[in-house]
């Protein structure tokens, strides 16, 4: 029979432990939250995030201002210098790092681009244990690319070489050991626009087997009809993760996995979970309603998707699957008090009795 005391002593130490993460979550410290957890956010150096992530003594005078138009309104976004990723870090474990959708790090000629000098300052400022996952620009990525207003066929998608050679090898260079992850993102595919099913399994496979080997590859496809049969075997083939992405016309997360029969795809057994916007809630909308990036916005945060997070968060301890949560401000308005529910909902369910 085992000794009362033990037992005693065993219970008060798991309530401890639950106060002081509760503690360190009120605090909106992320880091060592549970065994394979990786609670982030997708973008920092938000102003709004000052007295949450940011100490306000610390950049007085070095906040800039950009103007910014989604859907015909004009939005003024306020944003910290590089340097603040190492306070960012002192909170959270990994960095989603998006800007790197929007340009390769090295131009056709093999120049660095702004981007590339970018990153290299964000790695001056971080430390060997910070985890960051970089998007594949989407050049690379997105089968249509906005020009002129209007979407127009992206000669240069899924192309090899500009991969490699304007991606691939320059962010292995600059990032080495922090290089968590890689995202190749895929726009939404109208129907009338898709490809079939098949064909987008064979682009994949061509383009997956003509790429360097790596456990850090994951795709997020934003056309459900795309979660299917031939494009998860292609995945599975050649290690790619599969993104779970709450994201306006997907359905939710639990279902996206389990469309994929609950696998995870990804070689490194990685599994990497977006939190994006509201599901039917489109883009301009969202960045409408959360801007300017400081709160909750009433209304706006989909409990369902606190509570799946939660479990996703939960089947990671249990199962050793390594799980980066990655969020963003258009998801309910601010995401770190969205990180800090999600933290307490998955404290809630660890809960002695």
């Amino acid at each position: 029979m085992e000794n009362p005391e033990n037992v005693t002593n065993t219970m008060n130490e798991a309530i401890n432990n639950v106060i002081e993460k509760s503690r360190k979550i009120d605090r909106f410290l992320f880091r060592n939250l549970a065994p394979n957890v990786f609670l982030g956010t997708a973008s920092d150096r938000y102003a709004g995030w000052i007295g949450q992530i940011y100490t306000k003594e610390r950049y007085e005078g070095g906040i800039s201002r950009r103007t910014k138009t989604v859907g015909g309104k004009t939005f003024v976004e306020k944003t910290l210098p590089v340097e603040s990723v190492a306070e960012y870090f002192v909170h959270f474990p990994v960095l989603e790092i998006d800007y790197t959708f929007y340009s390769p790090l090295l131009d056709e000629d093999g120049k660095p681009t702004r981007t590339f000098h970018v990153l290299r300052r964000y790695r001056q400022h971080m430390k060997q244990n910070d985890r960051v996952i970089l998007k594949v620009p989407r050049v690379i990525s997105a089968q249509k690319i906005h020009r002129g207003g209007k979407y127009v066929e992206n000669e240069t998608y899924l192309n090899t070489e500009i991969f490699i050679q304007q991606f691939y090898e320059p962010a292995i260079e600059i990032l080495d050991a922090t290089l968590n992850g890689i995202i190749f993102e895929q726009e939404y595919q109208r129907k009338q626009d898709r490809v079939p099913v098949k064909e987008m399994a064979m682009d994949l496979n061509r383009f997956f087997k003509s790429i360097p080997e790596d456990t850090r590859y994951h795709i997020e496809l934003r056309t459900e009809a795309y979660l299917s049969f031939p494009v998860f075997k292609v995945l599975e083939k050649h290690g790619v993760g599969q993104v779970l992405s709450h994201w306006t016309w997907l359905p939710s997360l639990r279902k996206q996995l389990t469309k994929a029969g609950n696998r995870v795809f990804n070689s490194g057994g990685q599994r990497i979970i977006r939190l994006m916007t509201p599901i039917g809630m489109r883009y301009k909308d969202a960045y409408a309603k959360a801007h300017p990036f400081d709160k909750l916005v009433e209304g706006m945060l989909q409990s369902e998707m606190v509570s799946e997070v939660a479990n996703f968060m939960r089947e990671a301890t249990a199962n050793g699957i390594e799980t980066s949560i990655l969020i963003n401000n258009r998801a309910g308005g601010n995401a770190p008090v969205i990180a800090r529910r999600v933290a307490e909902q998955l404290f809630e369910d660890l809960e002695p009795d």
